[in-house]
């Protein structure tokens, strides 16, 4: 027997559905909205009758706040959720020098930083060369980690502080897309469990005493990316299974497309 998940049948003989469905996640939508989303109109656009048989899950959350790639994987793909979720990303990152937040981000109000520092584009540069490797970041109190057997975000909404403990990440690259003070945008490249907020918050008390992320785009998730993943959008009613990538494109090193069909 195959261990490739790509060859489940279903009882009939005829192969299940089985890859992966990359979307442009909207603002303000969660990431388990996005997979229902996926489930309704895949079922929608492939007419079967073992759709029980089909799990659907994601590679990877995105805040509601943020935007961009998110992978989705139907059926047996579903066992490969550790290896998308060890891709490395790409993401491009607003961040606000002058104000901080409690939640690192427009979640919760924003408070602007007294007397911030000004920084110009070489000393911007020369910091930011200290975020890229191996370094150590706190997560944000408002994040999705268990902290002794909770989410931190609901330690935190309750008022109480969660014990956050620092851990190491990997930022591959980080480049400069544009500096007018107090906006910095750029592009990061990271692996996994990196959080672009705590890194806009990190760098921000650097630069200028605080800082807050404005808005996030993840562009890239290993070989999927943005230009050409679904929207989410009333008009489309079904996903069929011409837009379902199989699960050899983990293997590219490139960028793929997906078009939903119908």
């Amino acid at each position: 027997m195959s261990d490739d998940p790509s060859h489940a049948a279903s009882r009939t003989g005829e192969p299940l559905p089985c890859g992966f469905v990359v979307v442009d996640k909207p603002l303000g939508m969660r990431s388990t909205q996005v997979v229902r989303w996926v489930q309704t109109r895949v079922r929608s656009g492939i007419q079967r009758a073992d759709w029980g048989r089909v799990k659907f899950g994601h590679g990877g959350t995105l805040d509601p706040l943020a935007t961009g790639v998110m992978v989705v994987m139907v059926g047996k793909a579903t066992k490969l959720c550790e290896r998308v979720m060890g891709e490395s990303k790409e993401y491009v990152a607003e961040i606000d020098l002058s104000r901080w937040s409690p939640t690192d981000d427009h979640e919760s109000t924003a408070i602007a930083v007294e007397n911030p520092r000004e920084p110009d584009r070489p000393r911007v540069e020369s910091v930011l060369r200290g975020f890229v490797g191996t370094i150590t970041q706190t997560p944000p109190a408002h994040s999705a980690i268990w902290v002794e057997g909770e989410r931190a975000y609901d330690v935190a909404r309750r008022g109480e502080s969660p014990a956050m403990k620092a851990r190491e990440v990997r930022v591959d690259a980080i480049e400069v897309m544009s500096f007018a003070f107090p906006i910095l945008t750029l592009r990061i490249a990271c692996g996994r469990g990196t959080y672009i907020r705590s890194l806009a918050r990190d760098l921000g008390r650097e630069l200028s005493g605080g800082g807050m992320l404005n808005a996030l785009c993840r562009t890239r998730v290993g070989a999927f990316t943005l230009e050409h993943a679904v929207r989410v959008s009333p008009e489309l009613e079904r996903i069929e299974s011409g837009a379902i990538l199989p699960v050899s494109v983990l293997a590219l090193g490139e960028g793929v497309s997906v078009r939903p069909e119908g």
